[in-house]
C-alpha cells in the first residue's frame, strides 16, 4: 500500500505521527505520507514538525515515510504563497484540499491549486473539463477518495480524468486508525469509482513515482 494522503494530531487526525505509522506498518503500508493541514498560518508549525518525525521514523522502520502537506480551505489569492512556504520548510510533496462536494470550498480553489503546482489535487469534486485538462498537462494528480462525504464525486472525478488524459491517485485522507486503508481496500475504492484493473494499477504507479521523485 502507497498512500500519501493521512493527518495526524498535529491537525485534525486522531492520532500521533508514531502511532500512524504503525497502524500503518501493521496493515502492509510500504510509503505513507503525513499530509496534515496547513494555511498561512500554521504552515510554519505543522511542517517542521512533520519532516521531524519522518526523519526519526524513517531509519527504524522498513516503511518509507514522506513529509507532506494539505493547503486547507485557504483563499485561492494564497494557495501559491503557502505551497511555497510548505515546500521551503521540507514538505517533499503539496497537497491542496479541492473542491469537495461535502465542504464549502471556495469556487476557483482548484484552479488555483493546478497553477500553483500542486503535486495532488484532493477530492476536486465536480472539477470543469479545463481545469481537468490543466492538471493533466501539468501533471497534477487527480485525487480518488476514500474518505466519507469526499468520496461523492469519485465516479465523476475518474470519468473526468480518463477524458482528458488526467492521472488518478488513491488517498484515504485519515484522520483515525479506521479511515487507514489496505491496497485491497483502495483497490475497491478505485473499482467503485469505475477504474478497470489497468487503471487501477496506473493509479498506484503514480503514487510510487511521486513517492519515488520526492525522496531521491
Amino acid at each position: 500500500m502507497i498512500d500519501l494522503h493521512t493527518h495526524t494530531i498535529l491537525s485534525d487526525g486522531d492520532l500521533i505521527p508514531t502511532e500512524l505509522a504503525r497502524r500503518a506498518e501493521v496493515i502492509g503500508y510500504r510509503v505513507l505520507g503525513f499530509s496534515d493541514h496547513v494555511d498561512t498560518a500554521i504552515v510554519d508549525l505543522v511542517v517542521p514538525a512533520l519532516v521531524k518525525a519522518a526523519a526519526d521514523l524513517g531509519p527504524v522502520m522498513k516503511m518509507k515515510l514522506i513529509a507532506g502537506a494539505e493547503v486547507t480551505h485557504c483563499r485561492p489569492e494564497h494557495i501559491a504563497r503557502v505551497i511555497k512556504r510548505a515546500r521551503e520548510l521540507g514538505a517533499k510533496y503539496v497537497i491542496v484540499h479541492g473542491e469537495t462536494p461535502a465542504e464549502p470550498v471556495i469556487a476557483g480553489t482548484n484552479r488555483a491549486a493546478i497553477e500553483a503546482g500542486c503535486d495532488i489535487l484532493a477530492h476536486p469534486g465536480l472539477i470543469t473539463e479545463a481545469d481537468a485538462r490543466l492538471a493533466a498537462e501539468r501533471g497534477v494528480l487527480l485525487e480518488i477518495s476514500g474518505r466519507a462525504g469526499h468520496c461523492l464525486a469519485n465516479g465523476y472525478v475518474a470519468a473526468m480524468a480518463r477524458r482528458v488524459g488526467a492521472q488518478v491517485i488513491f488517498g484515504s485522507d485519515s484522520h483515525s486508525p479506521e479511515n487507514l486503508r489496505s491496497r485491497k481496500d483502495g483497490e475497491r475504492v478505485l473499482a467503485c469509482a469505475g477504474l478497470d484493473p489497468e487503471e487501477i494499477a496506473t493509479a498506484f504507479k503514480a503514487a510510487e513515482r511521486l513517492a519515488s521523485r520526492v525522496t531521491t
